[in-house]
């Protein structure tokens, strides 16, 4: 039965009682250590979404490890087999008869790249390339004769996330030394301030080094490194230099360069400026690290410093979060206070910190005009980055930006969706090639030079739903910012994606479905002719996703008044796909056929697409679905690779489960890197000292994915308008507040609770749209304001309809 009421207020009252919190403000956001860092994940990561810089702290040796988000190994190649085609007839029909081993086999000689490929994640010498270091910056001190030989003490490391600042102070002998290094959002370059309270007790050299393909020469008075990538062909890649200068304020101290060093000596103050470029963009990397030098070198401390500050500020104080009580565990050193949570699982300002460092490595590895960050950001300290720390396109570069939007950093979703664009071209010529299709497609390897061929091995090699996933986010930036122009801009780009598979897709005879074949479940295989086999025709992945890019292809044509008949094909074919089926032992089936896993604990799951970052499966909209979703989390168990536990934080927050996305966050938080019985380092899936999620190796997408989780336990939004604040809020975070985040339709919406009941919330509107918010049982003396004016609006089975325009704020406060 509907029940219908309509609910007032006294307007005096409401705003007496409106407290949410201003985002940005009495926040104190930083994590320490009291030692240099003994191993890379204990440094310190600073980037600017063009440079990166990771100092270790060292007292008498320390290393900056140097990185440039464009410096590839590697070049543009043709890998698409012309071959590729002939196959498709045979191995579709091996599929169709049940010949999936033989199917497999097949593809392993004629349906991959041409080429080497990612050189199974081992790229640096191969077309298709590497991301790499740049260099490592690395500092010698020598302290006077008075306190040389003192220890050190009163250490102290900290990562400011408030300031994108890393610092450093001790004490030795009689004089304390402190430094500050930030990669300045201003200037562009990678900006370190020493200094010693006493009159010359700074004595340094600092030179740069690079495992291969590099040279160091001085010019003048500063030190410059530079050099050339392999191509993976005659050997001539990518030109790189960086370029090093050093001030001493006031004049005081000595400075002396030569071929490998500048040194100072008799110093109080320096500051060192190194400024990084490739020629990737088409500049030349030695004008360009000079020019920035030059911009930026005779600005003093305080100026350089608050103009970082400033600009970095504008993209980081848009959001808040405060989880309640504040706990003593925040004065220890990170890696004890991640031990010490480990123990107890209770330290909500840590979940605040670890949130924002999500969003502080987002800003800090991408921006406007650039590439996205890879599978490592933009920080790497190897020629040879694990799996060539590239765009993994079954799930780990679309993490990545899952906390774009949510988080209110739209801005940082444009060089994905720029990308995007980019593997369309290639992904046409793939497309031919491999399918006889149109549109385009692209597989799981992506990287800078475009490569859209299937990889080297059909296991893994085999998906073609990436081009698709990228384009749901092309089309969700459209949901967040209700921008038609930008709309009109990816349309081509979503409308081909959605062209290959209304050509590619075929009936299997079988069932009379049409299917994706060949394609895999991402990764995973199941038990076949006492083998293990992935390749198989059309995956409960491969519908979901491909629902998701005819609908949103559909809709996208409908606002732009375009592709009527193109628009009725893709309806028809939609409706021809296998739905999302339950199986026997009441999970989701992950293939189209009841296969069983190989390994039952997979760290992919990927056929739950449909329940995060998809919108198919709900406990609301599907409530049978929802809870085979659940039984087939609670089979795939918790533990896993720090991605998968990311993931999974999401999963269990569209489920309303908050005690178990809390329990996986905790998971996810645990210590990664532990000593063995021998005394050697164990890695594991979890969280390093400096807070880089672990898969292991380290990997980015856990930091970001646990982040978009964090918010969907605080806010779920759907793009039909739908609003659920506080849909997974566990015990553990009683008390709280939050403002910044955003809603689909371009809302920024804030909250504060407090016992577990919403007490406040609020939506600020960008663009106009229509929302229907779902209301907390404690809404029966609910007051409303909109533009700080009392109202009355319906209230229909506990959902608020309210359509609102641009720059309109509705106010919302609840009884106790």
């Amino acid at each position: 039965m509907k029940n219908n009421c309509i609910l007032s207020l006294s307007l005096f009252f409401f705003l007496a009682g409106c407290t949410l919190p201003e985002a940005g403000k009495e926040r104190h956001l930083s994590y320490h250590f009291d030692a240099p860092a003994r191993i890379w994940e204990e440094s310190l990561p600073l980037g600017n979404g063009r440079i990166g810089m990771m100092p270790d702290g060292g007292t008498d040796r320390e290393n900056i490890v140097l990185n440039e988000i464009s410096l590839w190994s590697g070049s543009r190649q043709d890998a698409d087999n012309p071959y590729a085609g002939w196959s498709l007839p045979n191995i579709r029909r091996m599929l169709f008869q049940g010949r999936n081993d033989e199917a497999q086999e097949l593809m392993y000689k004629t349906f991959v790249c041409k080429g080497p490929g990612s050189g199974q994640g081992n790229g640096a010498n191969t077309p298709y390339g590497s991301y790499q270091m740049l260099a490592n910056l690395v500092f010698s001190y020598t302290y006077p004769q008075a306190g040389g030989y003192d220890p050190v003490s009163d250490y102290r490391r900290e990562l400011s996330l408030d300031e994108a600042t890393a610092k450093v102070s001790f004490r030795k002998g009689p004089a304390r030394y402190s430094r500050e290094a930030f990669t300045s959002f201003a200037g562009d370059m990678g900006v370190i301030h020493l200094s010693a309270d006493t009159a010359g007790a700074l004595n340094f050299s600092v030179g740069m080094n690079r495992p291969e393909r590099s040279e160091t020469a001085a010019y003048g008075k500063d030190l410059v490194l530079r050099g050339q990538l392999n191509n993976g062909t005659d050997g001539r890649g990518m030109r790189y230099a960086a370029r090093l200068r050093v001030a001493l304020p006031g004049g005081r101290g000595t400075l002396s360069v030569s071929d490998t060093a500048i040194s100072v000596s008799d110093a109080s103050e320096a500051i060192v400026f190194v400024s990084m470029a490739t020629d990737y963009f088409g500049a030349d990397p030695d004008d360009r690290v000079l020019s920035l030098l030059d911009a930026s070198a005779s600005k003093d401390i305080q100026a350089l410093r608050e103009e970082h500050t400033a600009a970095y500020a504008r993209l980081f104080e848009r959001v808040d979060l405060d989880l309640g009580r504040r706990d003593e565990k925040e004065v220890l050193p990170i890696d004890r206070r991640l031990a010490a949570f480990e123990k107890d699982h209770d330290d909500p300002g840590l979940i605040a910190l670890y949130f924002q460092m999500g969003r502080y490595l987002l800003i800090s590895s991408t921006r406007p005009g650039l590439l996205p960050p890879n599978l490592q950001g933009l920080w790497a300290n190897t020629i040879r980055t694990p799996w060539n720390g590239d765009y993994h396109l079954n799930i780990n570069l679309q993490m990545n930006l899952w906390p774009a939007e949510v988080t209110n950093l739209p801005e940082l979703h444009l060089p994905m969706i720029e990308w995007t664009k980019q593997q369309a071209p290639g992904g046409e010529q793939t497309a031919r090639v491999y399918y006889n299709s149109r549109g385009w497609v692209t597989h799981i390897l992506g990287n800078p030079w475009n490569f859209t061929a299937p990889g080297e091995h059909p296991s893994w090699g085999a998906t073609n739903t990436s081009a698709a996933w990228l384009c749901a986010h092309l089309y969700d930036h459209y949901l967040y910012s209700r921008d038609r122009e930008y709309l009109e801009d990816v349309y081509p780009v979503i409308r081909g994606a959605a062209l290959f598979f209304a050509d590619m897709l075929t009936e299997d005879p079988r069932s009379h479905y049409l299917v994706t074949a060949p394609t895999t479940s991402p990764e995973n295989a199941f038990l076949f002719n006492d083998s293990q086999v992935s390749v198989c025709a059309g995956s409960t992945m491969d519908n979901q996703i491909i629902r998701e890019l005819f609908d949103n292809t559909i809709a996208a044509a409908s606002v732009l008044a375009l592709d009527t008949a193109f628009s009725e094909e893709l309806a028809a074919k939609r409706a021809r796909l296998m739905p999302t089926t339950i199986g026997e032992d009441g999970r989701i089936m992950e293939w189209l056929e009841p296969f069983t896993e190989a390994e039952p604990n997979h760290r992919h799951v990927s056929h739950l697409y449909g329940l995060y970052p998809g919108h198919e499966i709900s406990p609301d909209d599907t409530p049978e679905l929802a809870a085979a979703a659940r039984r087939t989390l609670e089979a795939r168990g918790d533990k896993s690779t720090g991605w998968s536990m990311a993931w999974k934080i999401n999963f269990w927050a569209r489920l309303h489960d908050g005690e178990h996305a809390y329990k996986l966050l905790c998971d996810l938080l645990a210590p990664a890197i532990r000593p063995d019985a021998d005394g050697r380092r164990r890695h594991e899936g979890g969280t390093a000292p400096n807070l880089f999620c672990m898969h292991p190796p380290f990997q980015i997408d856990g930091n970001l994915g646990s982040c978009a989780g964090i918010a969907g336990m605080l806010i779920h939004s759907r793009p039909d308008g739908r609003i659920e604040f506080l849909p997974a809020i566990p015990a553990a975070w009683a008390d709280g507040s939050f403002s910044g985040l955003k809603a689909h339709g371009g809302a920024e919406v804030s909250a504060a609770w407090k016992g577990g009941m919403l007490t406040e919330a609020s939506l600020h509107a960008t663009a106009p749209f229509a929302y229907s918010i779902r209301l907390p049982g404690n809404s029966a003396d609910m007051r409303i304001a909109i533009n700080h004016t009392a109202v009355s609006l319906p209230v229909v089975n506990g959902v608020l309809d309210v359509n609102m325009q641009s720059g309109d704020i509705l106010s919302l406060v609840f009884s106790d």
